[in-house]
């Protein structure tokens, strides 16, 4: 392990999504002690990065969710630095997290996604009309993740109230057609998609709390799908990875609707990392354990 040298995790940060980065940091952190690596905690909002250069650290693995750790800015300033880092580049990392750029990427390349309509909160939005040509939808600010933000609506004010609340998230809104059918996530490790994964919630939606506060989510891995439907999912979700300009690992979430057709999502180049989290569960799955999974995803780079 001497060949890492020494490994700042950054973790948690100043985004919505502290908290989370604070327990995947920790977890990654411990799993790379245990593996004989060189690794010390480093967070970005309370310490200056330029500590980096004068702790000697040789590479960092990015434990960072959401602004500011996710979306392309750290990735530019440990370039500038010339300190290597897991996970995506500065554009891969910048367009993945721009939930419409996204889609604007999946529709031009046609790869299957809901229909949607972007809002401008400079612009103002006719909540009756959008209602009128999707029916039930979900809102989403374009650059947050952990689902914080979100929200269904069905009618004119339930659509008015939740683009009123994510406007304090984000200028730019993505309102998509509602899918009412099957929730899955695909795990990327390098330039393999790990076995797929099934969500099930009885809050309507995966949400923030089905996420991280409650105990009644459902997980299974791999999905209980056909190898062709697998497949099929697999392919679209490296597809997607490739797209943006993701690479290293990450995930890509999509759901699939009452007929088999199968919806792209999003991308996510940092998502959690603790124990129990959704792209460990994937590595578990393919006889990867939680500590050869961090050391790979380190191996990187090199």
């Amino acid at each position: 392990m001497n060949q890492f040298g020494k490994v700042a995790v950054l973790l948690g940060g100043s985004s919505a999504e502290r908290e989370v980065s604070l327990k995947s940091g920790e977890a990654v952190l411990n799993a790379l002690l245990s593996a004989g690596v060189d690794a010390i905690a480093f967070d970005p909002a309370q310490r200056n990065l330029w500590e980096l250069k004068s702790l000697e650290v040789e590479r960092v693995f990015i434990a960072l969710h959401g602004r500011g750790g996710e979306d392309g800015t750290i990735q530019g300033a440990l370039e500038y630095m010339g300190i290597p880092y897991t996970g995506s580049g500065v554009l891969g990392s910048a367009l993945a997290m721009d939930k419409v750029r996204c889609k604007h990427l999946f529709q031009s390349a046609k790869l299957s996604t809901a229909p949607y309509a972007v809002v401008d909160a400079s612009i103002g939005f006719n909540a009756q009309a959008i209602i009128s040509e999707f029916g039930k939808v979900m809102v989403k600010p374009s650059h947050e993740g952990s689902s914080i933000g979100m929200a269904q609506a069905c009618t004119a004010q339930e659509l008015t109230e939740a683009l009123n609340n994510a406007f304090k998230f984000d200028e730019h809104v993505l309102v998509e057609q509602w899918i009412t059918g099957r929730e899955f996530t695909v795990a990327m490790l390098a330039d393999e998609a790990l076995p797929v994964i099934e969500m099930k919630t009885p809050r309507g939606f995966y949400d923030y709390e089905a996420k991280y506060q409650v105990n009644s989510t459902q997980y299974f891995c791999p999905a209980d799908i056909s190898q062709a439907y697998t497949s099929q999912l697999q392919i679209m979700a490296k597809h997607a990875f490739d797209l943006v300009g993701a690479k290293g690992w990450g995930r890509v979430d999509a759901m699939q609707d009452e007929n088999g057709q199968f919806y792209l999502l999003e991308v996510n180049t940092v998502p959690g990392m603790t124990e129990k989290s959704l792209v460990p569960m994937a590595a578990k799955a393919q006889g990867i354990s939680f500590e050869q999974l961090v050391v790979r995803i380190l191996e990187q780079t090199l």
